[in-house]
């Protein structure tokens, strides 16, 4: 995250500009001590708040489509007209404000009244919700369901002990002491009580009565639904070796496990990651922050050359070399004894902590139990209905018709459960929307971002525009010729319209 910006840029827009000065699709000016931006969408000119409520990404930077404005960093976008935030990660709406003209010349002064929702729920709406699961797909989709205006019961039932988080912090900011834990919660406390959601924390659920549309708790309790929405997500591999069972060995899930691993470190010198994944590098880089010295063990001969390739799997070695990480590749962690790892090739690593990151696993039991159509996750449709009518999943579980891959994907990606979980609740309430959004994730190594969009399983070609050692470039990941996925480091707008070219072609 970003703070803000304590000096505004830009001309002071209750001056008033040249309507002639203004030739681009954005400017940045501000009003008073905030910043704005003018934005021209066809023959009409908005302004509306500069940067992103989600990391304060500069919308001036980013792309208009429409009446939208997308931001460049993980491409939430904005109705331009209401400040609505339309699609994660940002979910809180932003201020509008007035444009005049005047003489030739365009003045912002003051804001526009926020205007207030008029959406009515279809008729035939149900009255009572539930969502299992208490992660950025849940969260998403209770937070929508209000949006929408609906007005019966929400139940949203988790297991963890703290309320939805910025799960993405955990394994950057927090973890690397840049981000206090004030930053990490999706909505205050308060905002589950004004709206009428009654979140359940530290609940298990233990199985689903789909005939009596019961979800039965630990406990006995049973909570009707009209609606039930699914958003388990997945849990960390745990690796078969001895001695995983230790307190100072750790995975990364939850804030508790976040701030397990951050006290771990009180007095540690030395830390294992076992797994070269994102989550595995960024919490290595998060330790490197804190000045521990990290020692990565992975059994492949480069780290991410799976979803990256080798190109950006050589970038992303040479990064952590730089900043002081000692990787054994090509290797395993065979048992943890104590603070001594015994690696496959016969060596001996001792460490303070040790962190385990070699993937996750979706929860499936709860769908098994209840009957529903599995495929490596929860089958849905394009409506992300699953194989029961009324129960929907979204998320880490729910494998779809991806009509950009044109395959049934999954893919564990945090913008992708959010946008789920707000199509659910449109579709709960009976819209019917499909699911057609292009999967999208980033990564953050020390100063660097990784922004990834698409999906591409396997590729025969990967194209290379710019200078990926100078940090300056995308790559295409290409079938036959067909584009299926770019990953770009600070390329964020050319990024942003892959995204859009991808989102036209599935819908023609």
């Amino acid at each position: 995250m970003a703070e803000e910006q304590a000096q505004p840029t830009g001309p002071d827009l209750t001056q008033g500009i040249p309507l002639d000065d203004f030739t681009g699709e954005t400017l940045l000016g501000h009003v008073g001590d905030e910043s704005v931006v003018l934005v021209r969408a066809g023959s009409e000119i908005f302004a509306i708040d500069a940067h992103c409520s989600h990391y304060h990404g500069p919308l001036a930077e980013g792309l208009v489509v429409g009446a939208t404005v997308r931001c460049p960093w993980h491409h939430a976008c904005f109705d331009l007209r209401t400040g609505e935030a339309t699609r994660a990660p940002a979910l809180n709406a932003l201020s509008v404000w007035e444009v005049e003209h005047e003489a030739g010349r365009i003045f912002v002064r003051r804001k526009r009244q926020q205007p207030q929702p008029n959406v009515k729920p279809p008729a035939g709406a149900p009255d009572k919700i539930v969502i299992v699961g208490g992660g950025a797909a849940g969260l998403a989709a209770a937070d929508m369901l209000r949006r929408r205006n609906f007005r019966g019961s929400i139940v949203m039932l988790s297991n963890d002990a703290a309320p939805p988080v910025d799960r993405p912090n955990l394994s950057k900011d927090y973890l690397a002491g840049n981000a206090p834990e004030d930053w990490l919660p999706l909505r205050p406390d308060s905002f589950y009580t004004d709206s009428g959601i009654d979140l359940r924390l530290e609940t298990t659920v233990v199985s689903i009565d789909t005939k009596a549309r019961n979800v039965l708790l630990e406990g006995g309790a049973a909570v009707p639904y009209d609606r039930l929405l699914l958003t388990m997500g997945a849990e960390p591999v745990r690796l078969p070796i001895p001695g995983t069972d230790q307190p100072h060995v750790h995975t990364l899930r939850s804030l508790a496990d976040s701030r397990a691993i951050i006290g771990s470190l009180d007095g540690a010198r030395r830390a294992i990651v076992i797994g070269a994944s994102f989550i595995g590098l960024e919490v290595a880089a998060s330790l490197r922050a804190r000045q521990i010295e990290v020692h990565v063990v992975a059994p492949e001969q480069r780290p991410m050359e799976r979803v990256l390739g080798p190109q950006l799997g050589d970038f992303i070695r040479a990064l952590h070399d730089q900043h002081g990480v000692v990787f054994h590749l090509g290797d395993t962690v065979t048992a943890i004894d104590g603070k001594r790892a015994t690696l496959k090739s016969g060596g001996m690593l001792e460490a303070d902590t040790v962190v385990i990151g070699v993937g996750v696993r979706p929860r499936l039991a709860l769908a098994e139990q209840a009957g529903l159509k599995l495929d490596r996750g929860i089958a849905v449709n394009e409506f992300l209905e699953t194989s029961i009518p009324g129960i929907y999943a979204a998320g880490d579980i729910a494998r779809w018709p991806d009509v950009h891959s044109q395959q049934n994907i999954r893919v564990e990606h945090w913008v992708v459960a959010e946008r789920q979980g707000q199509t659910a609740a449109r579709n709960m309430l009976g819209e019917r929307e499909r699911f057609d959004a292009v999967p999208f994730f980033w990564s953050q190594h020390y100063d660097v971002p990784i922004n990834y969009v698409g999906h591409a399983e396997s590729w025969d070609e990967i194209t290379v525009g710019g200078d990926i050692a100078a940090r300056d470039c995308l790559l295409q990941y290409k079938s036959k010729g067909r584009v299926l996925a770019v990953a770009s480091i600070y390329r964020d707008l050319e990024n942003l319209r892959t995204e859009f070219e991808m989102e036209r072609k599935g819908a023609a």
